[in-house]
């Protein structure tokens, strides 16, 4: 596990170089992600030539964070984990739940902390001796300084470090990841991104000693658990015909968790793309559609221009077919986006705010719908600076939070700005792929 003291260390860059230098290398390599992120696994994706992969106990529940690991590391050779914040960092009043460090200790995973020394010295040693006393199930082997600057301020802080520096990496402008809003801009809105990821393995391959760091790789106990598998329908395995799922992709959405597609897959549908920036229709034979996360607000205008999908869609949802839309897919079902005219399909208008709704909560379904029943309960997050103002409907809300409802939902329909990861609630996927099938 690549792992920081805090945010803004440069662990992505160092976990994304590492990833792609060790495949350059040679090394079939799986790259995976603590926490809801969507953008660094985009990241990883390109480096590893595998799809990126997200670890998170509080989405999945703990018991399949080290199955979910083996699953995504399955033909790999080394597994690269890159954290999320602070090492001990998790959801605030439960003592680190679904931090890196939680993550790191559920599957046995040495860490190797970043840290940006652009700013000290000696003092470097006292902020990772503590780091690594903290938590002892928390096994901390090693330490890559980021932004190293003088040899002379270097040494000292070496000096300083009681743990093996497994890297010093010094500063590269040229290397610099473009931000927006939300974060980091998605690996796949990037035209350059491919040739960046690649010049970033180059530069971590000198200057991290990548042997020592697989040595720590390989000190990892063996995982006592099987790899997660989704769950294969027993319809899929008689029942030729493959009801076709349209899934929303290209520049605008980019967030959606591998498993998602995997599940759809094993319980018998063909997963089909289609991009709401440039197609004209959604896929030939569609009978149900998810519209996962992304940028619409980016894209807004050329979402609007393209009239004919739009209206497409909006069809296909007023018309019964089970759809899911999640955060970006929420929005771009409403009936204007920043003014700019959307699919028309809920009675809502989003526009962009300055506030950022960050949130990690448990939310409870008030009713029946396409994808729950009424008091169940699921884990998701929300990550977004949009404000929705609906107008009358006859759907109920998909979810409440924290006492307040949110989203649209009916029989054929959940829109919602929660993200929800179907791998820690697998019903839910076969509750859409059963509807799916009676369409």
């Amino acid at each position: 596990m690549i792992a920081a003291p805090m945010t803004g260390q440069g662990k992505t860059t160092v976990a994304t170089g590492l990833m792609a230098a060790l495949r350059s290398a040679g090394h079939v390599v799986s790259g995976h992600k603590v926490g809801p992120d969507y953008i660094d696994p985009g990241y990883h994706a390109l480096a590893t030539g595998r799809p990126g992969r997200n670890l998170d106990p509080h989405l999945v529940g703990e018991d399949r964070v080290a199955p979910l690991l083996l699953h995504g590391a399955r033909g790999a050779g080394v597994a690269v984990v890159e954290g999320v914040m602070g090492l001990h960092d998790g959801r605030l009043g439960t003592d680190g739940f679904a931090s890196s460090a939680h993550v790191a200790a559920l599957t046995g995973t040495p860490v190797v902390l970043v840290v940006d020394v652009s700013r000290m010295s000696r003092s470097v040693g006292a902020l990772v001796a503590g780091m690594a006393a903290y938590d002892p199930a928390v096994e901390v082997a090693g330490v890559i300084l980021n932004q190293a600057g003088s040899a002379r301020n270097v040494a000292e802080i070496i000096r300083a470090v009681h743990l093996p520096v497994l890297g010093v990496v010094h500063r590269d402008e040229g290397l610099a990841t473009p931000s927006r809003h939300l974060g980091l801009v998605p690996a796949a809105e990037r035209a350059e991104s491919a040739r960046a990821v690649e010049r970033l393995g180059a530069h971590i391959a000198r200057q991290v000693d990548l042997g020592a760091l697989l040595d720590v790789a390989r000190s990892a106990p063996p995982l006592d658990a099987a790899p997660w598998e989704p769950e294969r329908g027993a319809e899929a395995s008689r029942d030729a015909r493959r009801p076709v799922v349209a899934m929303a992709g290209g520049r605008a959405f980019t967030f959606r968790y591998t498993e998602t597609e995997e599940l759809l897959t094993a319980a018998g549908c063909e997963v089909v793309g289609f991009d709401p920036l440039t197609d004209t229709g959604l896929p030939a034979g569609t009978r149900g559609i998810y519209l996962g996360g992304g940028f619409p607000e980016v894209y807004a205008r050329r979402l609007a221009a393209n009239r004919s999908l739009s209206a497409d869609l909006g069809n296909a949802v007023r018309d019964g077919v089970p759809t899911v839309a999640e955060c970006a897919g929420l929005l771009y079902l409403s009936e204007s986006l920043d003014g700019e005219p959307m699919a028309g399909a809920v009675p809502a208008h989003a526009r962009m705010s300055e506030r950022l709704t960050l949130r990690y909560p448990e939310a409870t379904s008030p009713g029946d719908t396409l994808l729950t029943r009424a008091g169940e309960k699921v884990t998701g997050h929300e990550f977004h600076r949009t404000r929705l103002t609906p107008g009358a409907s006859g759907d109920g809300p998909a979810w409440e939070i924290e006492g307040s409802p949110e989203g649209f939902a009916s029989r054929t329909l959940h829109a919602s700005y929660l993200h929800v990861h179907w791998a820690g609630h697998p019903r839910i996927a076969t509750r859409f792929v059963d509807a799916v099938r009676t369409t």
